[in-house]
């Protein structure tokens, strides 16, 4: 059996071609090296700070309302500057990466978004604490798509998937700053004293991080990355079309995601009429079947592909949560919202992977871009999600999270299918539609025939 494997040394990832005969042959994996090992542990901690960071400001959010006097719009309006800032620069950072390296521009945005939250916390006006979220925002989505690239070439040096338990690691990130914060208003610590400490302690992680990060990538010649001239515009159209559907693929689970955060605890509440303790059950069975489903993603997809994950997850939020709505009931909505979140697990990580596969562009290019409109879903599905819920209710506001299930089922087919025995994907990947290399005539050996034919091939297929 022929395939690929991970020659990995120096944090510099190889690809050969082997042919065994031996079945046991085609099902090893290469073990990652120690640098590998330690470079995942980095970059699992860069998705740590990134996930408490902002976690910390967020539940100080009321007494910097009420500190600062301003109304529900203004308030409102404040806020959004962070995805304001997020949409704004994101597409910086493909520039940056290739210049610096992702583990560097991951390192420094999380230094400089731990920085702006601390200036918006300690804002003696709205418009100061505004700009302050706007950097933020900005800084996070510079670090966003810099911890995923590196933790995406993390993973080719694994050989195996590993993004999925990176992003259950930002979701731990993500209850120790709150819990952080939680914290620091039960012994009324001030906010420039509580920020401070935050962007302190996770700037010294992630100095300490990139110290075992993998080195930059050398960026691939351009003739590797450019399809053929004959293909060229059959190309173009096609990777327009997959990055789109991509797009799609994490906005859905984005707005999933959003409504868990914006409204399930408001549905809860006055649609349903459960207690308020209860009501904050929603929120936590959507996050907590996400980091279940994040942490037990790796092997599935390994196992399964991207593919059939994606697709049955979109049909387990779509099944799951429209149960919920069309036979409304507490423990049903809550175990809605549950099929939601373990439904959606795998995919902003999925479409982030696929998009920086993409053949014919520039590294973290694909990356890049996805992540940038991913962000819409954040800043476009709460006004959409109640401007519906105050014409019709928020029970049919909420038919936005089957509807993002369904069309996930529908674009998973962009998704890459499980990877045969003995293969792993590599960066040597073929363009998408450039011709495959000649054949050359091996000799009278049927079995090398075969066997120089399939490899051939090997890269249109990939």
């Amino acid at each position: 059996m022929a395939g690929r494997i991970v020659v990995a040394g120096s944090g510099v990832v190889r690809w050969a071609d082997v042919t065994s005969s031996s079945p046991a042959a085609g099902r090893s994996r290469t073990r990652p090296d120690q640098q590998a090992r330690r470079a995942r542990i980095a970059v699992s901690a860069l998705f740590l700070t990134n996930g408490a960071l902002l976690a910390n400001l967020l539940p100080r959010y009321p007494e910097i309302k009420a500190e600062l006097g301003i109304e529900n719009a203004v308030y409102g309006l404040a806020v959004a500057a962070f995805p304001a800032g997020a949409i704004l620069a994101g597409l910086g950072s493909a520039p940056l990466i290739r210049r610096f390296g992702s583990a560097r521009v991951a390192v420094v945005g999380t230094i400089l978004t731990g920085v702006a939250l601390l200036a918006a916390g300690i804002a003696p006006a709205v418009g100061f604490f505004a700009l302050g979220l706007f950097v933020a925002g900005a800084m996070d989505a510079v670090t966003d798509v810099g911890q995923n690239a590196h933790a995406l070439q993390v993973q080719r040096a694994y050989g195996r998937s590993i993004i999925n338990s990176c992003h259950a690691i930002w979701s731990i990130g993500a209850v120790l700053g709150g819990s952080m914060a939680a914290g620091a208003i039960a012994i009324n610590l001030p906010l420039g004293i509580h920020l401070g400490i935050s962007a302190g302690v996770f700037t010294v992680v992630a100095l300490v991080a990139l110290r075992f990060c993998l080195p930059k990538q050398v960026e691939p010649a351009a003739d590797h990355e450019t399809p053929t001239v004959r293909a060229g515009a059959r190309v173009s159209w096609r990777i327009v079309a997959t990055s789109g559907a991509l797009v799609l693929i994490a906005i859905a689970g984005t707005a999933v995601e959003d409504a868990g955060n914006s409204w399930a605890a408001l549905y809860l509440a006055d649609g349903l009429d459960a207690p308020s303790a209860v009501a904050a059950t929603g929120y936590i069975a959507l996050v907590g079947a996400q980091f279940v489903g994040r942490m037990l993603a790796d092997g599935l997809v390994d196992r399964y592909g991207q593919r059939r994950i994606a697709r049955i997850g979109g049909l387990v939020t779509a099944v799951g949560m429209g149960l919920a709505l069309i036979v409304p009931s507490v423990p049903g909505t809550i175990a809605g919202f549950a099929a939601a979140g373990l439904g959606i697990a795998t995919l902003v990580p999925a479409a982030m992977h696929e998009a920086d596969q993409l053949p014919g562009l520039r590294p973290g290019t694909g990356l890049t871009v996805v992540s940038w409109l991913m962000r819409l879903g954040f800043l476009l599905s709460p006004p959409l999600v109640g401007l519906v819920a105050d014409h019709v209710g928020l029970r049919v506001g909420l038919v936005v999270v089957p509807v993002a299930g369904l069309l996930v089922a529908v674009l998973a087919q962009v998704l890459r299918p499980a990877v045969q025995v003995g293969q792993v994907e590599g960066p040597d990947r073929a363009p998408v539609g450039a011709e495959p290399a000649q054949h050359h005539d091996g000799g009278d050996d049927p079995q090398r025939d075969r066997d120089q034919h399939r490899d051939d091939h090997q890269g249109a297929r990939d």
